[in-house]
């Protein structure tokens, strides 16, 4: 009896509607192929976690740990260990501002306006705090007082604009490092001269690092099936 379906050949009404004819894809692998040049497209238009992340994570385990080592025997951090922070945050920043930027550069129109308004965000808020810090200063707050506000505003800083990047840009990991950033400023005010330093450095900088393999582990999972999941031959199960 010879085969009245020959491969290749789609199946008659009523028959399998998985199997589809060589060359061809099903519905269910259309619709993959169609959700993974979406994410492609938005990936490569909006900031990306990772870079961000680890900018920020080795900015302050750098910056924070050496202003820790020089205060451990006296309490106040050399001088020179707060250039050295100054110039990591301000490098993180910098970096934050011109990848935002550039990565919707390419958009045009809400997503464009978003992304350069955000990037600017960061400087305009760590301005302020620069001049509010000026301002303790002058009025004579404690070198004691100094630190601590400026750890705590820092990190609110930090915190408030990662949770509204997660909010802008969708993106819930970058919204719970933010919600963690608020936790070490609590942590940090509490912890004392001169552990606050300490404190920034492994749960602030420590966090950004986490996160950054967090994201490279969910982001190679989410890809990994679609390669596996690839037609080979005329047969395709959905």
């Amino acid at each position: 009896m010879t085969d009245d379906n020959p491969a290749g050949e789609r199946a008659p009404a009523g028959g399998d509607p998985e199997t589809v004819p060589d060359g061809e894809l099903g519905p269910a692998e259309t619709l993959r192929m169609i959700r993974q040049q979406q994410e492609a497209a938005r990936d490569a238009t909006e900031p990306d976690g990772r870079l961000l992340f680890a900018a920020w994570g080795l900015a302050w385990l750098i910056g924070y740990l050496t202003m820790w080592i020089t205060a451990r025997d006296t309490g106040t951090p050399e001088r020179w260990a707060g250039w050295v922070l100054g110039g990591c945050i301000v490098g993180a920043m910098a970096f934050t501002i011109v990848h935002s930027i550039a990565r919707t550069a390419g958009t045009r129109g809400a997503s464009a306006r978003t992304g350069a308004l955000y990037g600017w965000t960061w400087f305009l808020a760590f301005t302020t705090f620069g001049v509010l810090l000026g301002a303790l200063g002058d009025a004579g707050a404690s070198s004691e007082v100094m630190a601590i506000a400026a750890n705590g505003v820092a990190c609110l800083i930090v915190g408030l604009m990662y949770i509204a990047g997660g909010l802008l840009f969708e993106e819930n990991r970058m919204y719970a490092v933010g919600a963690w950033m608020l936790v070490t400023a609590c942590l940090a005010a509490l912890a004392g001269m001169p552990n606050t330093y300490l404190v920034m450095a492994v749960a602030g900088g420590g966090g950004f690092l986490t996160m950054v393999v967090v994201e490279q582990v969910i982001r190679t999972r989410r890809r990994s099936p679609r390669t596996a999941a690839r037609p080979q031959g005329g047969v395709r199960s959905a």
